[in-house]
């Protein structure tokens, strides 16, 4: 393992954010810790797209995956994501739009 900070922690969130379904997986597990299948459920994809999600989501750390019985459970590596994420939701931003798409996406 390798411990990362500052810039390239921003730099792995925004990679984790920067698909619509890990940014749900985020959203969901800011509330309250899941297992995999409800989650795939909860998002409506499926439990192979869930895991790779997952996987990603894992290695870059913003996830861990906690033994529950026969079960892994899903939660947040660190709290203070779950405050980070709910304090994004906050923020409004003053985009260009012939700058950027409606989904973030940059033309330039």
């Amino acid at each position: 393992m390798e411990t990362l900070t500052h810039a390239p922690v921003l730099a792995r969130f925004g990679y984790a954010v920067s698909d619509p379904t890990r940014a749900q997986v985020l959203l969901r597990l800011a509330d309250a810790p899941s297992y995999p299948s409800d989650l795939a459920d909860s998002i409506g994809v499926s439990r192979q797209s869930m895991s790779n999600h997952l996987t990603c989501l894992r290695g870059c750390g913003l996830v861990v995956a906690v033994p529950d019985g026969r079960r892994t459970r899903y939660e947040l590596a660190d709290g203070r994501l779950g405050h980070a994420i709910k304090d994004l939701l906050c923020v409004v931003l003053a985009v260009d739009p012939a700058c950027c798409a409606p989904d973030g996406e940059c033309f330039a």
